[in-house]
């Protein structure tokens, strides 16, 4: 396999959780999450607990990433746990559900905030019905749905396809500004928010606009997008293969990364409920906008939106750079996708892989909506990330013999805590979206739309096997 190079230093490996992590999410997801489950502090609660598992989950997968560090992350890694089968629904579910549709719903909120700024150009409800298409037991998919804002989202995938195809290093660099900007940026509007409000909800809050009851299903519909919002850590094991120190970097980043990004999320949290009431930000669809209009008036609403824009700026170009080495990896593997793994001769970056990602992203911007891209995505990447907790302790038991640079504490208690969580957190989001799939309120079965993408690859794996196997009768022939 084409080598790409050992240049990611541990400030870069920090830019890459940090910058793919804090995206879009936590200034769009508070105001569904505050209708799915209305309390305080069981929100609180539950970015906390979000967090916890999350950690939990990438602190299991950097003992394999450390002992496996090659470009490709958990692709490679299902290649040495379970085989080339399950490594290759991996890498194309990797491609055609959750990495490509991580990029396309981030970068639709550059769109859906800019839009907020200065109104995009939106068909009329009459046209934007007339051009759909129907999947049978799936859902109805509206194309010219919100088209301004589409249109938007792939100018801005395009930019950063562009320059990550032509240097790493650039990339890397652009990376590790735009993460600092971003924190400083978002640590400048907490902190104003608590010095300036007047109010103080949270002491003296508001009774919720919609009183749903505090039980499992809004709680797991909640949670959801708590786990959309720490999405994106695992883009660090996707650049394994070109980090200077892996076995010290990795484990070392991830630790610090994410625990930078639950106290950002507990703090942005904390600072809404004391500036909003409840039942505003329940109500809000720019709720980051709305906190801060309710303190500097229109300026802040301004100054809020260009904030989230450059977050979700930073959080594009950290996913096209790192989901693309999967793609590069996977294709290396099969014969009948070759061509995308490769390494340019001038610039040194999967030129092909970039670019094929960048395409299939543009593709799931025009088929669906923010709600729907992200809900698919993370269902999908769950299963995978449930594998993955899985394959450690099977390595455990089936390799103990490999040296390991990283062992996940407390073992095997926190991976399997990890296995069984994700086992109910699966079986809730499916039960969820069939029940809102039958009473009318959601219009695809989000589930059934991931799981299908997923088995439509065993077909081609067992086309990529015959072809090699025939291949190698012709040759000894």
């Amino acid at each position: 396999m084409p080598k790409l190079a050992r240049q990611l230093s541990y400030s870069t490996l920090l830019a890459i959780v940090i910058g793919a992590v804090i995206g879009s999410g936590i200034f769009l997801k508070p105001a569904s999450m505050a209708i799915q489950f209305p309390s305080i502090y069981g929100i609180l609660t539950l970015w906390l607990f979000a967090g916890c598992i999350t950690l939990i989950g990438a602190l299991t997968n950097a003992e394999v990433a450390c002992i496996y560090p090659e470009t490709g992350g958990q692709y490679i890694f299902f290649k040495k746990m379970y085989g080339d089968f399950v490594a290759f629904l991996y890498g194309w579910a990797s491609i055609v559900v959750f990495n490509t549709a991580g990029i396309a719903s981030i970068a639709y909120v550059a769109a859906y905030y800019l839009d907020y700024l200065i109104p995009l150009f939106r068909f009329p409800t009459s046209i934007e019905q007339l051009y759909s298409f129907h999947l049978p037991g799936v859902g109805t998919f509206y194309i010219l749905e919100m088209f301004g804002r589409k249109i938007l989202t792939i100018a801005v995938i395009v930019f950063f396809t562009i320059f990550n195809c032509y240097s790493t290093q650039q990339s890397s660099w652009i990376q590790r500004f735009l993460t600092g900007l971003k924190l400083g940026s978002i640590f400048c509007v907490i902190l104003f928010l608590f010095i300036f409000s007047q109010n103080n909800f949270i002491v003296h809050p508001q009774t919720p606009l919609l009183e749903n009851s505090l039980g499992w299903s809004g709680f797991v519909a909640a949670l959801a997008g708590a786990f959309w919002c720490f999405d994106g850590w695992n883009n660090l094991s996707f650049v394994a293969g070109e980090i200077k120190d892996p076995n010290k970097s990795i484990a070392k980043s991830l630790l610090f990364g994410l625990l930078v990004c639950t106290g950002i999320y507990l703090l942005f949290n904390l600072v809404l409920f004391y500036v909003l009431p409840f039942n505003e930000i329940q109500q809000s669809e720019f709720v980051a906008a709305t906190a801060m209009e309710y303190v500097f008036g229109s300026t802040g609403g301004l100054i809020i939106s260009f904030i989230v824009i450059l977050s979700v700026l930073g959080s594009v170009n950290g996913n096209v750079f790192a989901c693309s080495r999967v793609t590069y990896s996977f294709a290396v593997d099969h014969r009948f996708i070759s061509g995308i793994g490769t390494i340019h001769p001038k610039y040194q970056t999967p030129f092909n892989a970039i670019v094929v990602n960048s395409v299939w992203a543009c593709l799931f911007v025009l088929s669906g909506s923010f709600d729907q891209l992200t809900d698919i995505l993370i269902f999908v990447s769950w299963i995978f990330y449930g594998l993955s907790a899985a394959g450690v302790i099977l390595l455990r038991y089936k390799s103990p013999q490999i040296e390991r640079p990283f062992r996940v504490p407390w073992f095997p208690y926190l991976s399997v805590l990890f296995v069984v969580f994700t086992g109910f957190y699966l079986y809730t989001t499916i039960y969820n979206d069939y029940i809102n799939y039958m009473n009318g309120s959601q219009p695809v079965l989000k589930c059934i739309v991931g799981l299908l993408l997923i088995i439509a690859g065993a077909p081609l794996y067992f086309i990529s096997k015959r072809s090699v196997a025939t291949n190698a009768r012709m040759k000894d022939e």
